[in-house]
């Protein structure tokens, strides 16, 4: 391997082990490979330029925007209750209402930082007065957060689509199976684990059939305009009315309307706070793309992808080794980078070898955001983990082992049937969408 290329890997592995801002440590990572390699630094111009010259960055924008006004505009309430009156009755109902508001707001936000936001301070406090742990509410939320990721519409996805180039249509479609799955899952272990969290004597009186019936009528009514957006945005998409970022743009302007008119939370100083963080993570995600396109266009270039593909292809003879490596591979990215920078970085380099295993692309996609999702809630760079035990006011470390039995129990095993069983993820693409569309299986 050439000595600039040598430098650019030791100078990112420098970057993330000072803690030094991905965006710019790929840009530093890509001049010293260039200065290494005695090659122009005019290199960078022009790749920087054409990978943010394109319009599914639009796409990414609005739906970043439509869920930033999404958790200013008082929806999250309305869900709680919504999910409340739906399975709040059953045995540790009230952590399986946060699991669903944690689904409904996911595929609201598309994002696992809105989700925590919005619910931890709103759930928390209120599941600790009926007896439940504050320590496990706040791990099965950040469990949860990235739920956002699979059930769409979904901003990793898009990016995987930008990538890939890959259709974002049928991409929203393959991670649906994955996240419901998750969430499945998560109820699931949560009904058999849950009772030592709780403190019996104090969980909230049983409503009688016909208030119960009543409750559920008024909370469905009350979440309808919330849960219509991405019931709006998905019917619109599928149904030929726009495309996918055109439906972000839908997003936005339905958000605001249910925000203004008929919430009435939306204010205007809450709407400026959506448009500044909106600005401050597109600013953020278009410097990580463009950089990191770069610094992957180089190594490319340099051949590094290919020699990655023929490490691996020569290390193992079976299809399962190779799959199981690469998950290994992103699962460990994911402990210490957070998810977009993964996927830009990961995936070009990992494309040579799916195509090695003339793998579907839409099944390769769900497994890279499911590894991403993950990551999100892998110790010890968990930013849902810093975040929520922030919110939640306990300690980072006592919420590894509660999230550790979801990630063992559920997460990894739902990542494996991503990984062998290509119908969880191209099944629905291809009866919705066509298989021209969505490639060989």
């Amino acid at each position: 391997m050439d000595f600039g290329i040598v430098l650019a890997l030791v100078v990112f592995i420098l970057v993330i082990a000072l803690g030094i801002p991905l965006g710019w440590g790929f840009l530093g990572s890509t001049i010293a490979g260039l200065w290494g390699l005695e090659e122009p630094l005019s290199f960078i111009a022009g790749t920087f330029y054409h990978s943010i010259n394109n319009y599914v960055l639009m796409g990414i924008a609005f739906f970043i925007f439509a869920g930033a006004l999404i958790a200013q505009a008082g929806l999250a309430e309305r869900i709680v209750r919504f999910s409340y009156a739906l399975v709040g009755k059953v045995h540790g109902g009230l952590i399986i209402v946060a699991i669903v508001a944690s689904v409904i707001m996911g595929a609201l936000t598309g994002s696992s930082l809105p989700v925590i936001s919005a619910l931890i301070p709103l759930l928390v406090p209120q599941l600790e007065k009926y007896g439940y742990s504050r320590t496990y509410t706040t791990a099965v939320l950040c469990s949860c957060s990235f739920l956002g990721y699979l059930i769409p519409p979904s901003v990793p996805a898009m990016i995987y689509c930008l990538i890939a180039q890959q259709s974002v249509a049928a991409m929203f479609l393959g991670t649906v199976f994955p996240g419901l799955l998750l969430a499945f899952g998560y109820g699931v272990v949560n009904y058999f684990i849950c009772g030592k969290y709780i403190d019996e004597s104090k969980a909230p009186p049983a409503l009688e059939p016909a208030l119960r019936r009543k409750e559920l009528a008024v909370a469905t009514w009350t979440a309808l305009p919330a849960l219509g957006a991405p019931g709006v945005i998905l019917a619109g998409i599928y149904g030929g009315f726009f495309t996918p970022n055109e439906a972000g743009a839908v997003g936005v302007v339905y958000s605001i309307i249910v925000g203004f008119l008929v919430y009435r939370d939306l204010t205007m100083k809450r709407l400026w706070a959506a448009i500044f963080s909106s600005i401050m993570t597109v600013g953020m995600i278009n410097l990580m793309i463009a950089t990191g396109t770069v610094f992957t266009r180089l190594l490319i270039r340099e051949g590094v992808a290919q020699t990655v593909a023929a490490g691996i292809l020569g290390m193992f003879d079976s299809r399962v080794m190779i799959l199981l490596s690469m998950n290994v591979f992103l699962l460990i990215l994911g402990m210490f980078i957070d998810g977009t920078p993964i996927l830009i970085l990961a995936v070009p380099l990992i494309l040579p070898l799916i195509k090695q295993l003339d793998m579907n692309l839409i099944q390769l996609g769900a497994i890279v955001i499911v590894n991403v999702g993950l990551g999100v809630v892998t110790p010890p760079f968990a930013i849902s983990m810093f975040v929520g035990s922030r919110l939640a006011g306990v300690k980072y470390v006592d919420l590894v082992r509660p999230m550790m039995i979801f990630l063992f129990l559920v997460g990894i095993p739902v990542l494996l049937a991503t990984t062998f069983i290509p119908a969880l993820s191209c099944w629905l693409p291809t009866v919705l969408l066509g298989i021209d569309m969505v490639g060989p299986w």
